[in-house]
């Protein structure tokens, strides 16, 4: 009876797992390999800006992620309004007028 009553509780902390839901974003601890010397600088610069070295790796990648997200929005921004594919060789410049010197 106890082995039942154990698979039942698992079945049902199991559905408990699917059906529950995050409404905000939930931090995740992750383990980094990292050189005592960039450890050291990130201590100091924490310490400059109030925070923890956890904080100031978390904030520095979700820089760089937004940096790289603005830079491919504007990428397909300039490929739609680029529309090179479109265009028929005929209507695109010639060797000549390319390369033409003003």
């Amino acid at each position: 009876m106890r082995g039942i009553s154990r698979l039942v509780l698992g079945a049902f902390l199991t559905m408990v797992a699917l059906f529950s839901c995050y409404t905000g974003i939930v931090s995740r601890n992750v383990t980094i390999r990292i050189s005592d010397e960039a450890l050291l600088w990130a201590r100091r610069k924490a310490v400059e800006e109030n925070t923890s070295v956890s904080r100031l790796v978390g904030d520095l990648l979700e820089r760089q992620m937004r940096l790289s997200d603005e830079y491919w929005r504007a990428f397909e921004h300039w490929k739609s309004s680029h529309p090179l594919a479109e265009i028929g060789a005929a209507e695109r410049l010639s060797r000549a007028e390319v390369h033409e010197r003003r």
